[in-house]
Formats: structure tokens, sequence, C-alpha cells
């Protein structure tokens, strides 16, 4: 059983069943702002015709790198990008989930989750991607430090904050 050390108090099934369940929820949230912000943010640096290059990205994980090519159906491989991206959002929101159980206050869940968004940028794109998937090198990584940190991490964060407050398990404060 975890324990909430700042206040000595055990994590119980039922926190971690919040937790799982809503963390689901907050991942395909914050996947979905992260998915946005990155196609806004492709097509505002490369133009236009950027705008579907995440979900391609995204799609050559289970499509191979030939989805990336301009000729490979642009259908194909933003519907294999939205599949992987919603799988992989939901897999972390499940593990922040299972962390936000034990966590209280907006700066906990907000902050941690930040954290939790960087932390998997640099597993990601600089463990990960080397030697897997190239082609996420070629991405900004400032832009990718933003996305991850903030339009992912952050909107965890607040997402469960937020369930977490809804759900009656931040008490007021004096």
């Amino acid at each position: 059983m975890a324990y909430r050390g700042y206040i000595h108090t055990p994590v119980t099934q039922s926190d971690m069943k919040w937790g799982l369940q809503q963390g689901a929820v907050a991942g395909v949230v914050a996947g979905i702002v992260f998915a946005a912000f990155e196609m806004l943010a492709s097509a505002f640096m490369m133009g236009p015709e950027a705008f579907f290059m995440p979900l391609r990205m995204i799609g050559a994980i289970a499509l191979g790198p030939e989805a990336l090519e301009p000729g490979y159906s642009l259908l194909t491989a933003g519907v294999g990008g939205v599949v992987v991206h919603v799988i992989l959002a939901v897999i972390y929101g499940l593990i922040f989930g299972a962390i936000a159980t034990m966590l209280q206050g907006p700066g906990a869940f907000i902050g941690l989750g930040s954290l939790f968004g960087l932390a998997l940028w640099l597993v990601n794109f600089y463990v990960i991607a080397p030697t897997t998937f190239p082609w996420f090198l070629d991405a900004n990584p400032v832009v990718q430090f933003i996305a991850h940190t903030f339009f992912f991490g952050a909107v965890l964060g607040l997402w469960l904050w937020k369930s977490h407050e809804r759900a009656g398990f931040e008490g007021p404060t004096a």
C-alpha cells in the first residue's frame, strides 16, 4: 500500500481505481490538446501542408517510415496516427493517474504533471527515438518541450486535479 507521506493516509483500492479511471480520461483529453497544438505548430512553422505531419509521424510508429511519404495515403497515416496517439495517451494517463492518487492540491497535480510530460519528452525523444523512430529527431526540440511539458503534462495534471476536486477529495482550505 502506498502512502501519502505528507498526511500519512494510505492510498486505498478505491483511490487507485479512481486514479486509473480518471487517468485514462485525462490522458485522452491531454492527448487531444497536445495533438491540436502539434498540428497547429507544424502548420504555422512549415506551412499549411504540414498540418497533418504530426499524425503521419505518429502513424509511422505502427505503419513504418513509408507513412511519412507524401504519396502514402493521408487517411491511412492519419487514422494510424490517431490510434497510436490515443493508445499512448491512455497508457501515459494511467501511469500518471496512479501517481495522482498520492497528490493533493493544484500545485502538486499540475507541477508533477508538467514534470511527467517533460520526462516523457526526454525519454521518448532522447532514449527511444534515436534507435527506433529516428524521424522524430527532425522535430523542433523547443516545440516538443512545450508540447510535452505544457500541452500534455500540465493539461493531464489540471484535468486530474479538477476531477479530484469534483470527486470531493480536495477538502476546503483554511
